[in-house]
């Protein structure tokens, strides 16, 4: 049942807010987790639905995984190579993250699993992964496309590869970094352009040997020895600086804002919205910046900003991918011409987001078009007209994008179905209302 929100135009959002946990490194949590020696316990999970998809998921793989009274989660590990086959589907759901991963985890043990999602996760690709993966031994069996949902028989004798990756892509990165632990020698990823090192950091945290080098063209070349033996962790999982970003966004179009969202995750490769919303002109000031777990972490101060259209060049894309939509709403409020250059990625993620972000824009009375793979937004400085009702196609990026368009348009916005957002921002509503937006249910349209 479709769970339709509409946002109306708000006053001065003001206050302190903790967005949920990173999503990223709560799959990678719950996963290293379920592979090491003894007890690993996590504290500020993101139990939005892709999360405990994966949870329940490295239990059916044999580790134990619980939720304790506190709030924080207490696994288990059945060690390095321990998995044990699945007795039933393995469903994630509406994650790409908890799938791709996962196939590179069982890949390399010798039973077999099957893997499905939502209609959303079904229609997305997988052979991105299931290739390097076949090339280590593993054999995938697939819809048409190398689609879920899709069987992995995974290999009892799995070969080393060093693979350089022909899309950035953290997913397939860590995919066969996973694999490779429980295959001999060494397993080498290459990337052309850095993408989020999660998947390395947590990995090293857990007692695995992974070395990071550089190559003669920038490219980095990540090296992961098989068969360590990971012990259990005591993991901190930082604020999502992709969920933070739709608060952050909010603030600097809507006038008078001032808030500050805490314990935000900073990593390096994860903060291209922020370089560019500066460059953009956002009053955007990180402060208490600390190190939790080996992520760097602050509190993101935020305020109302008068913005100017800049260039966004494309070898930012990996560090933001996931920010684009966003990062497309602040542009309608700015001054100026925003172009995004080398969104190919947009196109295969939860939805066509590139689609998505252009058709939603141009129904808000937005003057927005593509060539080829890059956005341009064209911004007068003053607000959009809103007024529309949005198709998210179950992509919750999109439906938050545009409850945030709404909340500083000229008339209000909605989304036909706003169920997904749970996926990865559980209470979104409820902080941003605390915050001072307007966002109701509604059955009406616009």
């Amino acid at each position: 049942m479709s769970k339709p929100l509409i946002s109306r135009r708000a006053a001065a959002l003001s206050g302190s807010a903790k967005v949920p946990g990173d999503k990223s490194v709560s799959h990678r949590a719950l996963m290293f987790g379920a592979l090491a020696v003894g007890e690993s316990r996590v504290e500020g999970l993101l139990e939005g639905d892709d999360v405990l998809r994966t949870a329940a998921a490295m239990r059916a793989l044999g580790a134990e995984v619980e939720r304790l009274d506190d709030g924080s989660w207490r696994l288990y590990g059945r060690g390095v190579g321990g998995l044990k086959e699945p007795e039933e589907v393995l469903d994630l759901g509406n994650s790409g993250t908890g799938a791709r991963l996962m196939m590179g985890l069982v890949a390399t043990h010798p039973f077999t699993t099957v893997f499905t999602g939502d209609a959303s996760l079904r229609s997305r690709p997988m052979k991105r992964v299931s290739l390097p993966l076949s090339q280590m031994g593993a054999q995938f069996f697939g819809r048409d496309g190398g689609r879920l949902p899709m069987t992995v028989v995974g290999t009892g004798n799995p070969l080393p590869i060093t693979y350089e990756l022909p899309v950035a892509s953290a997913q397939v990165k860590s995919a066969i970094l996973l694999a490779g632990l429980n295959t001999p020698g060494q397993t080498t990823v290459i990337e052309r352009e850095a993408t989020r090192d999660h998947t390395e950091l947590m990995l090293r945290n857990f007692g695995a040997q992974v070395d990071v080098e550089h190559g003669d063209q920038g490219q980095r070349i990540i090296t992961v020895t098989g068969f360590p033996e990971l012990t259990g962790r005591h993991v901190i999982v930082p604020a999502d600086p992709s969920s933070a970003a739709f608060p952050a966004v909010a603030a600097i179009i809507t006038p008078g804002s001032d808030i500050v969202l805490t314990g935000v995750g900073m990593n390096p490769l994860r903060t291209g919205l922020y370089q560019t919303l500066r460059e953009m002109g956002a009053d955007l000031a990180f402060e208490n910046q600390r190190e939790d777990g080996g992520e760097q972490v602050a509190d993101l101060r935020v305020r109302h900003s008068a913005l100017m259209g800049v260039d966004v060049p494309a070898e930012r894309a990996p560090s933001m991918i996931d920010e684009y939509p966003i990062l497309a709403v602040a542009a309608a409020f700015a001054t100026g011409t925003t172009r995004m250059f080398g969104l190919s990625e947009l196109r295969v993620k939860e939805s066509d987001r590139f689609a998505a972000t252009l058709r939603g824009l141009l129904a808000c009375g937005v003057q927005v078009e593509e060539d080829g793979d890059t956005l341009i937004v064209h911004g007068s400085g003053k607000p959009p007209m809103g007024g529309a009702t949005i198709a998210v196609n179950l992509d919750h990026r999109i439906a938050m994008a545009f409850l945030v368009l709404g909340m500083a348009a000229a008339e209000a916005v909605a989304v036909d179905d706003a169920e997904a957002i749970d996926t990865s921002f559980p209470g979104f509503v409820q902080l941003m209302n605390g915050l001072g937006a307007k966002i109701a249910t509604t059955d009406a349209i616009v």
